[in-house]
Formats: C-alpha cells, sequence, structure tokens
C-alpha cells in the first residue's frame, strides 16, 4: 500500500517514511501544504499522513480541498497542539483520526493500519483474499500455502498484496514500482522482476504469469493448478 506523508518537521518525516518502509509500504514525503494537496489529488494514495502546521497551505484546509474535490483516501492528522478544539476543528474538515505530537511510533503504526483495514473494509472488501490453495490475509500480513506458513519479507509481500487484490488482472511493472516502492524511486526497474521470481520459488510457479509487454497476472484458482 502507498502513504503520502505531508510534515514540514523534515527529520520527523524521514524517521516516519524510514520506519513506515521497513513495515512494508512504499512512502511519498512532501514538506509543505500546497504540494500535499497536489500530491494527494493527483496520486493513488491509500492513506495520507498530515501535518496541520504546514507553510504554504495548512492541514485543515488541506484536508478540506481533498474532501471537497470527492477524495476519500483515509487521513490521519498530526499536530504539537492540543486541546479539544484542535481535535473537532480537524474532524470536521474531514480527517479520519487524529493524534498529537509528541507520540509513539508504535502507536501511530497501529492507527495507520487500523485506517487501512477500516477503508477496506468500507470499500466491501476483506483483508484475506483465497485463490485455491493460497490465501493471503492483508490485515495480519501472512501467507498461507495449503496448511503451511510461507514466510515473506516486507517487499516480498508488498508486490504479492498488489498483485492479489487485483487477481485475473494484468498490472504492469510499473504500477507495481509505483504502489511498492515510492515516487522517488530510481533503482533499476527490473528489480519487480527479481522479487517476481523470488515469489514464483516460494510459491508456485505458474501462479503468476507474464504478460509480455503488459506485465504480470495472479492467476485464478482454477487456472493455477
Amino acid at each position: 500500500m502507498r502513504l503520502l506523508i505531508v510534515e514540514d518537521e523534515k527529520r520527523l518525516a524521514l524517521s516516519l517514511a524510514k520506519g513506515l518502509t521497513a513495515e512494508g509500504y512504499a512512502v511519498d514525503v512532501v514538506h509543505d501544504g500546497r504540494e500535499g494537496l497536489h500530491r494527494a489529488s493527483e496520486g493513488s494514495y491509500d492513506l495520507v499522513i498530515l501535518d496541520i502546521m504546514l507553510p504554504g497551505m495548512n492541514g485543515y484546509r488541506v484536508c478540506a480541498a481533498l474532501r471537497a474535490a470527492g477524495h476519500d483516501v483515509p487521513i490521519l492528522m498530526l499536530t504539537a497542539k492540543d486541546g479539544e478544539y484542535d481535535e473537532a476543528e480537524g474532524l470536521d474538515t474531514g480527517a479520519d483520526d487524529y493524534l498529537t505530537k509528541p507520540f509513539s511510533y508504535v502507536v501511530l503504526v497501529a492507527r495507520v493500519k487500523a485506517l487501512l483495514r477500516r477503508g477496506g473494509q468500507g470499500a466491501g472488501a476483506s483483508p484475506v483474499h483465497v485463490h485455491g490453495d493460497l490465501k493471503v490475509d492483508t490485515a495480519a500480513r501472512r501467507v498461507f500455502l495449503g496448511d503451511d506458513e510461507v514466510t515473506l519479507t516486507a517487499k516480498e509481500f508488498a508486490v504479492l498484496e498488489h498483485l492479489v487484490v487485483r487477481a485475473g488482472e494484468v498490472v504492469s511493472k510499473a504500477e507495481i514500482l509505483e504502489h511498492v516502492w515510492d515516487f522517488a524511486y530510481e533503482g533499476d526497474p527490473n528489480i519487480v522482476e527479481v522479487y517476481v521470481s523470488t515469489l514464483r520459488r516460494k510459491l508456485r510457479a505458474g501462479l503468476i504469469r507474464t504478460v509480455r509487454g503488459a506485465g504480470y497476472r495472479l492467476e485464478r484458482a482454477e487456472a493455477a493448478r
């Protein structure tokens, strides 16, 4: 899943990005409210972590503008302020949750996961995807092949997760890079092939098909047998 952090405290923003990347998320970071609004409006994000006190445009206005434009991406607001009025204002503009600085990183991760689960349930999606004897639990971040649990790295899981939520569809290499890595990734795009190859070895060779010139497709259960 892809997250956007809009936070002008660069050390905090980069620290959060590093931690969330280690959790398996693709993370983009911007330090200005207007840039945050532009990126959130144009990008395909699963969640936005939005500071209130920002240069250019404060978090309240960014949140209100996103909601007014019809964007329903979950928003977790951060602020150094404290008080019921600030929380009420943040939630009134359409934020889904609110965290006051200083906060525990463990608490932030828990809030992020809760909002992502809530967002998936709101869209009618199940966190558990079953394809034949393959089961991917995107909430618990666990994968089973038959009765055996398959251990994946954070990035391996993220690639599989992006394929499993679009099972049967062709997913391009660019789409996988965009959602599993981050906006600023400038490495070799063939890194996707490396992770797909690893997943085939750990799971089943025929489960992930290469569609020449188009991308990859996670076959439906009957086609993978």
